[in-house]
């Protein structure tokens, strides 16, 4: 398992500090895109492709690991597509049965817009994580914390199951979502 903390990265580019260290956030976001999945079956739409047994894993390890360091959600928003269920199961048994996950249609091929939008609407939670796919996952990530903390956390690029922390020190909205500050990044690792 790969992990890093808010103290592993530099202060923010607008001059803010590392907020982990400043106790708890007005907001957090977790980014988390899907396990591996397994290749496209003939006849199979890219929507029904299932994870595969290191995807299984990857999942497993990563919801344990988050759990184990105190992350917890509020709430999960998951793609509707096959390997992005199975991806966000395991924090709702590792975590909590009472986790609720709410399976949206518009992450599958949505934009980076409309994963924001998702993420940063008005509710009552405070702890809100996003389940979803690459290209949109890896763009909402360096749009919030910007090109050089994204490339610093995930060098090849924003890896399977891996789950960043994007704190925030006053509650983003759709419009204003400025300020975020990246409190740790996590992922399985690969033997190649």
């Amino acid at each position: 398992m790969k992990s890093e903390s808010a103290a592993d990265h530099r202060p923010r580019a607008d001059g803010g500090h590392d907020l982990a260290s400043l106790g708890t956030p007005a907001f957090r976001l977790y980014i988390l895109r899907h396990a591996r999945a397994a290749w496209t079956q003939p006849g199979q739409s890219d929507f029904d492709r299932a994870l595969d047994d290191e995807g299984f894993a990857e999942a497993e390890v990563i919801a344990e690991e988050a759990a184990d360091q105190g992350y917890r959600p509020d709430v999960i928003f998951s793609s509707t597509a096959v390997r992005c269920h199975q991806t966000a199961e395991p924090f709702h048994r590792t975590m909590s049965e009472e986790l609720p996950i709410a399976y949206v249609d518009s992450l599958y091929s949505g934009t980076v817009d409309t994963y924001a939008e998702l993420a940063f609407a008005e509710r009552q939670e405070k702890a809100v994580m996003i389940v979803g796919h690459n290209p949109m996952i890896e763009e909402f990530f360096f749009r919030l914390v910007g090109k050089a903390m994204a490339e610093t956390a995930a060098p090849f690029g924003y890896p399977t199951a891996g789950l960043a922390i994007v704190d925030f020190d006053k509650r983003p909205t759709e419009a204003d979502y400025s300020g975020a500050c990246l409190a740790g990044f996590m992922a399985p690792n690969r033997v190649t």
